[in-house]
């Protein structure tokens, strides 16, 4: 399938530090030798280690803002997720850490309009000893974490570089370790249906230079009670709340890792819900997986995905599946094609190329139904 590449997401015009990084890229993705490939990588990392070290957050994010590709966007933000692990050059560093939590809630029968989740930890304190008792972070100690779920903006490019100031060591070797100070997300519930909302519990710790303290990409021991823990925290009346919590990891691969799971936990209960529905009333759907151009979309661009039977001419049901720069198409393809897969649906088609956003005879986003493809 190919990827649906919004020329309104690739700027021609960008500032001439970020076209040199672009080429700079681009050489190193066409390097004839794997040696020449690193060179050219190496200069990035260094190149974006120092716009973390000048906190130059509006020159980071437009080195991101105007790449060229898709392709290209990918590299450089490969780059710099390694730039963000580079040792500071002491014997102890301190890593900042996001644990990506995805939150699936909604409102009880009988709420009122619309329900807050005010998305701030009461026991912060409780979340740092789930996670030492169980393991988390290696077994490291030396860390603390923040008491605000916050949102995916306040880890976005042109906030990187603050945040990860933090990675400075106290200046007096008995402070204690003080976690990030930001602010939190809060989670408005309204409607009828479920909804799934992405936040972060931020973090620093401190351990020996070179010591990979997020190796372990699962949530292992720790993610059952933490579960149970935040769940109960953000527990409000009138709402209903899962709490899904999952490994922390630097603040670049926890962003990208973040976004993927909460896409993934959306596209989760939409199947769930419809599928319920679907088979309750007209039996078995087909399903249609299709890429849109999408001026709404955080990358120009999405993958939709229609539930149709010809038994039910009226009783079609659609999923928008947003596309993130970062992200491989044929990756977020296959992620739907196996969920389909795990809920028993066997007619699911994939189709080639790019659509537009919107019917043409109707107004409304473009959806395809399997009994109408030829």
């Amino acid at each position: 399938m190919q990827e649906p590449d919004d020329p309104r997401a690739w700027p021609a015009a960008a500032p001439a530090f970020a076209r040199a990084m672009h080429a700079q890229a681009r050489d190193a993705l066409d390097a004839a030798t794997r040696l020449a490939g690193d060179r050219g990588d190496a200069g990035l990392r260094a190149a974006f280690e120092a716009l973390l070290r000048a906190q130059d957050g509006a020159r980071l994010a437009a080195v991101f803002d105007s790449a060229p590709s898709a392709a290209v966007y990918r590299h450089l933000w490969r780059a710099l997720a390694q730039a963000e692990a580079t040792s500071t050059g002491g014997a102890m560093d301190v890593s900042v850490f996001a644990l990506p939590v995805v939150v699936v809630a909604g409102r009880t029968e009988g709420a009122q309009d619309f329900v807050t989740l005010p998305a701030v930890l009461g026991g912060a304190a409780g979340v740092a000893l789930c996670l030492r008792e169980h393991g988390a972070l290696r077994g490291n100690q030396t860390f603390a974490v923040g008491d605000a779920l916050v949102g995916a903006d306040a880890l976005a490019l042109a906030r990187l570089p603050q945040v990860l100031a933090l990675r400075a060591l106290p200046d007096n070797a008995a402070a204690p370790l003080a976690p990030p100070d930001l602010p939190p997300a809060p989670i408005r519930l309204s409607g009828d249906h479920e909804s799934v909302h992405l936040r972060f519990v931020v973090g620093a710790a401190i351990a020996a230079a070179g010591v990979d303290l997020f190796e372990d990409t699962t949530a292992g021991r720790f993610g059952v009670p933490l579960a149970r823990l935040l769940g109960a925290d953000l527990a409000r009346p009138g709402a209903t709340v899962l709490a899904l919590p999952h490994a922390p990891r630097r603040l670049v691969p926890a962003l990208q890792a973040g976004l993927g799971l909460q896409r993934e936990v959306s596209a989760q209960v939409f199947l769930s819900n419809a599928l319920r529905r679907m088979r309750g009333s007209i039996g078995e759907p087909s399903a249609v997986i299709s890429a849109h151009r999408s001026a709404d979309s955080p990358s120009g661009g999405e993958l939709r995905l229609s539930l149709s039977s010809p038994f039910g001419p009226r009783d079609a049901e659609g999923f928008r599946c947003p596309l993130y720069a970062v992200d491989r198409v044929a990756d977020v393809v296959q992620m739907l094609a196996t969920l389909l897969a795990d809920c028993r649906v066997t007619d699911v088609r994939v189709l080639p190329g790019v659509h537009a956003d919107r019917d043409g005879d109707t107004g409304v986003p473009l959806l395809f139904r399997a009994d109408a493809l030829h």
